[in-house]
């Protein structure tokens, strides 16, 4: 049992990281108005969230919430 819940803990620790970079990715793009490059990152910060959720590391309500802050702050991008 001890084994498992170190495998699982390492295994949601790194996908949540990923997440993370990305997301900062994205929000990096935003703030130097490179609306293209934050779309890219978008598309693939969102195919983590869903990937998160579908491996029970994170809510799929947070996961939801998240894309759509990002979506938003890149609509502000003239």
């Amino acid at each position: 049992m001890l084994r498992q819940s170190q495998k699982r803990r390492m295994r949601n620790k790194a996908v949540k990281a990923e997440v993370r970079t990305y997301r900062s990715k994205v929000l990096a793009a935003v703030e130097q108005n490179n609306k293209e490059e934050a779309a890219a990152n978008l598309r693939k910060v969102a195919s983590l969230y869903d990937k998160a959720v579908k491996k029970g590391v994170i809510k799929a309500n947070t996961a939801a919430r998240s894309k759509s802050r990002l979506a938003g702050r890149i609509n502000t991008i003239s």
